[in-house]
C-alpha cells in the first residue's frame, strides 16, 4: 500500500495525466498534452495532433519544418490543432461543461489557445513548459485568468 505522504499533490497528479497524454501527439516538432479538471475531476484531454481521420505528420511532412518556420510562427500552414484547442473541442463534442474549471498543459498557451480558454471559461491555466508568447501573456493577464507555472515543487493540498 502507498504511503499517505508519498502521494503526488493533484498538480503533480495532473500534470503527469498532461505529460501521459503528450505521448499521444502526431506532431514532429513538440509533444503537447492538457488535462481540463473541475472539483479534482477529469472533464476532458487532448494532445496536438491532425484531425481525426487524417494522414499524421509523419506521413505527410511538416510544412513549417520545411519551410524553415521558427516555432510560434504561422501556426495557420500547420496540419494539426493544439491540445488545448483539442480538449475543449472534446468537451464539447460530449456535451462537458468546462466552464470554471483548470486546465494543465505541458506547454504554456499561445495566443490563440489562450483566446479559447479565455472564452471557454477556464479560469486557471498551470503550464509547465514556458512558451515565449507576449500577446499570449499579455490576454491572459487581462482576462483575470489565473496562470501558474508548475515547477515540480510539492504544493499545499
Amino acid at each position: 500500500m502507498t504511503n499517505p505522504d508519498n502521494r503526488p499533490s493533484w498538480d503533480e497528479y495532473f500534470m503527469k495525466m498532461a505529460n501521459d497524454v503528450a505521448t499521444r501527439t502526431t506532431c514532429l516538432r513538440r509533444g503537447v498534452g492538457a488535462v481540463i479538471v473541475k472539483d479534482r475531476r477529469i472533464l476532458a484531454t487532448g494532445y496536438n495532433g491532425v484531425p481525426t481521420g487524417l494522414a499524421h505528420c509523419s506521413e505527410t511532412g511538416c510544412l513549417r519544418e520545411q519551410l524553415g518556420v521558427p516555432s510560434g510562427q504561422r501556426h495557420e500552414i500547420c496540419r494539426g490543432l493544439h491540445a488545448e484547442q483539442n480538449a475543449i473541442i472534446q468537451a464539447a463534442r460530449y456535451g462537458i461543461d468546462i466552464a470554471g474549471s483548470t486546465i494543465y498543459v505541458n506547454t504554456q498557451p499561445c495566443v490563440v489557445c489562450a483566446k479559447m480558454l479565455i472564452n471557454a471559461g477556464i479560469t486557471e491555466i498551470v503550464y509547465q513548459n514556458p512558451y515565449p508568447d507576449e500577446l499570449s501573456q499579455q490576454m491572459l493577464a487581462e482576462s483575470g485568468i489565473l496562470v501558474r507555472e508548475y515547477t515540480g515543487e510539492k504544493e499545499a493540498e
